[in-house]
């Protein structure tokens, strides 16, 4: 019989996604067939994986799931498809969301609606991938989402309540500690569990704890008293490297953030790549590979009151992510005047995704993007492509071939780059332009767009675009300093985590290493 345990927390952010990862290391390790499972996600950082066979009752062989349950199948050692993670909730702006079941888009609804006029068919479609998952697996490591203790949710709770339920599952509750309060969070998130979840509770973990963890024996010690839970360990704040779930993990909106800072390369012989910091950002995974290359700065700009100074001035290049709304992220764009610092910028741009339609000329169809009725949107102006929306959506993986002399940003590379497409819209030319990454990308001078996702991962495409933002810095780049002393993959730092500081001997079998 297949035993599952879920991961649950008392708020977002409290690091589910990691220990959950880190189990299924764990397990994978040990020979355990193990397979991760999230019912319902929110958020705009996709990966696109092959829809099972019984999920295929439109004939699509592709669909879209949380970047999370993607990287804790792999963590699995396990092909990720579409059930395990069977509904996505991806944020539009505005309260409203696209709605994933079984990897295909259904439409965009208000949170209002999607209870109303949706639920029922999501949880149909949760528990259908649970149980197929259930039936090739001998444990499914579930992750909740937000705080198991919504009792405004209780009735109506994909990823925690129901999940228990129809999943059998026993819980693991996290409690964050970095931001104070977590005995209380603790002590209320039992409180206010119905009870058969609260009678499922196996244990509870701190996590991101920082400092001597023997400080909080005496709180353990009265928590554990007043609740009957145990504390099966204290989690230090360790990031292992996984890439992260949503934009939680970004700065705001409104603020600056700067990654790739602490690798040991001089200030001033590093360069920087600048990226807008959309309101309605996406797939922001995508420069994840970019901030680990020694020497180069990822700087999250905000576009806020961009006509006041000039956002761009500290960047050697510029990178356009994908958006969850083209059309809504390239007016806020206009509205700050980001758009002309662009047009001024003389360096290398890229544009991923949505960042890709941005650079063009016009956005045809608007308004099933956006939230206005304008039927055409001026791009930036940076390519001369046109893209044009309607109600299909593209979900591929794709192999394109490298052409180093289509544009000077891929400079002597050749051979070719893998990842995926999830985009909305056709993007098409209107007068002859080179296509570096095959017919899905564009380039003219400094300025490549593509549809490509991913494409940072790929090591020949990464190094020639570092290579051109030095050229343009006139800076000389740094040697790579000596391979770390621990090459392990993110995915062995997480198993490391929980099996050092958790007691898995608690969860017994298979878990007890």
């Amino acid at each position: 019989m297949t035993r599952t345990l879920l991961v649950a927390g008392t708020a977002s952010h409290v690091g589910k996604s990691t220990v959950a990862a880190g189990l299924c290391r764990h397990l994978a390790d040990r020979g355990v067939a193990v397979a991760p499972f999230k019912a319902q996600n929110m958020s705009n950082n996709a990966r696109v994986v092959v829809r099972p066979a019984g999920a295929r009752d439109d004939g699509g062989e592709y669909g879209e799931i949380g970047v999370s349950q993607f990287v804790q199948s792999r963590a699995a050692r396990v092909t990720p498809t579409t059930d395990v993670n069977p509904v996505l909730l991806k944020p539009r702006g505005d309260g409203e969301s696209q709605l994933v079941v079984g990897g295909r888009a259904v439409e965009h609804v208000p949170a209002g609606a999607y209870y109303a006029e949706h639920w029922d068919r999501a949880r149909d479609a949760a528990e259908a991938s649970y149980r197929r998952l259930a039936s090739e697996h001998d444990v499914v490591i579930a992750e909740g989402a937000g705080s198991i203790a919504e009792i405004n949710l209780h009735d109506r709770d994909l990823a925690n309540v129901e999940t228990a339920r129809f999943a059998d599952a026993a819980v693991l509750l996290l409690v964050d500690i970095e931001r104070g309060g977590a005995f209380a969070s603790l002590y209320g998130t039992l409180e206010l569990l119905p009870e058969d979840l609260r009678e499922r509770v196996v244990g509870a973990a701190i996590t991101k704890f920082r400092g001597d963890a023997s400080l909080l024996d005496p709180g353990i010690e009265e928590i554990e008293s007043r609740t009957g839970v145990p504390v099966l360990g204290v989690l230090p704040y360790d990031d292992p490297g996984l890439p992260e779930e949503d934009s939680v993990g970004l700065p705001g909106t409104g603020e600056r953030g700067v990654y790739g800072a602490d690798d040991g390369v001089p200030a001033e012989r590093a360069v920087t790549v600048a990226v807008p910091r959309l309101p309605r950002i996406s797939n922001a995974t995508d420069l994840e590979a970019l901030a680990a290359v020694p020497g180069v700065r990822v700087a999250y700009v905000p576009v806020e009151d961009a006509g006041d100074r000039d956002p761009l001035a500290d960047a050697d290049a510029v990178v356009l992510p994908g958006t969850k709304n083209a059309v809504d992220d390239l007016l806020a764009l206009r509205a700050a005047g980001f758009d002309d610092a662009l047009r001024r910028f003389d360096g290398p741009i890229v544009g991923v995704c949505g960042g890709y339609q941005l650079l063009g000329e016009r956005i045809l169809n608007a308004s099933l993007e956006g939230t206005g009725d304008a039927d055409a949107v001026d791009g930036i102006g940076l390519l001369p492509v046109e893209t044009t929306f309607s109600g299909e959506k593209r979900l591929d993986r794709a192999t394109v071939p490298i052409d180093g002399d289509a544009s000077p940003l891929l400079e002597g590379t050749a051979g070719t780059a893998s990842g995926y497409e999830i985009h909305a819209g056709r993007t098409r030319a209107l007068e002859p332009v080179a296509r570096p990454l095959g017919a899905s990308s564009a380039a003219r001078g400094r300025v490549l767009g593509t549809y490509l996702h991913g494409l940072f991962d790929e090591r020949a495409v990464r190094e020639a675009f570092v290579d051109a933002a030095y050229r343009h810095a006139s800076r000389e780049r740094p040697d790579d300093p000596a391979a770390p002393s621990d090459p392990a993959s993110p995915y062995d730092r997480a198993a490391a985590l929980v099996c050092e500081h958790l007691d898995l001997g608690a969860l017994g079998e298979p878990f007890d290493p």
